[in-house]
């Protein structure tokens, strides 16, 4: 079972590049490429969006807080398929940009793909879930705001994308990590961002 989750981070990527034709990729192409049932593949494909260096795009870290906020809302009511709304579906991104997003999230994913595999597993389901989910809806809240200090946005991001890789390879070790840092990054960004 281990073996199987090895490559899961980075299929997912391979799945997001084979939807980039054209100039321009909406997130619709997105969400049709992953599968709406595919809620943990969704998060942390657009929360490595608003990691990488894809981040650029003006706007970006408010938009993906956005989608990630609508997901984990359907999460913790049980919906089985996404659904998000036009506004948001019809939002394009530079398909070049996210290209080089990908080509530069390769290697760090990849990496730590090799250290993840299924274990406590009890923590990828209910009631066990809603903790995390609850402080991520906390956090896409705040995620706007977070544009006006420097990486922040990618500091929140990186971390629900641990928390949805967790998900995604059933690896409980890794949604207590994410845990751990969800609670951390408020206090990281008040104190790097208005101390001092």
């Amino acid at each position: 079972m281990a073996q199987e989750s090895t490559h899961t981070l980075s299929d997912t990527l391979d799945q997001l590049e084979q939807a980039v034709q054209g100039e321009h990729i909406t997130v619709q192409n997105v969400v049709e490429q992953l599968g709406d049932r595919s809620f943990a593949a969704l998060m942390l494909i657009f929360s490595l969006i608003s990691t990488s260096p894809a981040s650029a795009i003006p706007g970006i870290t408010a938009v993906v807080a956005g989608i990630v906020f609508i997901l984990v809302v359907q999460m913790v009511f049980g919906r089985k398929t996404v659904w998000l709304p036009g506004f948001i579906t019809r939002r394009r991104m530079s398909s070049a940009k996210l290209c080089k997003g990908i080509g530069w999230l390769r290697k760090p994913l990849g990496f730590v793909e090799r250290f993840l595999k299924a274990r406590l597993t009890f923590l990828v389901h209910r009631p066990w879930i809603l903790l995390p989910l609850l402080l991520i809806l906390a956090l896409t809240l705040f995620m706007p705001f977070m544009e006006v200090i420097p990486t922040s946005g990618s500091i929140a991001s990186a971390v629900i994308a641990l928390f949805a890789a967790g998900l995604l390879t059933r690896d409980g070790g890794l949604v207590i990590l994410s845990l751990i840092l969800l609670l951390a990054v408020p206090v990281v960004v008040w104190q790097f961002g208005f101390s001092g």
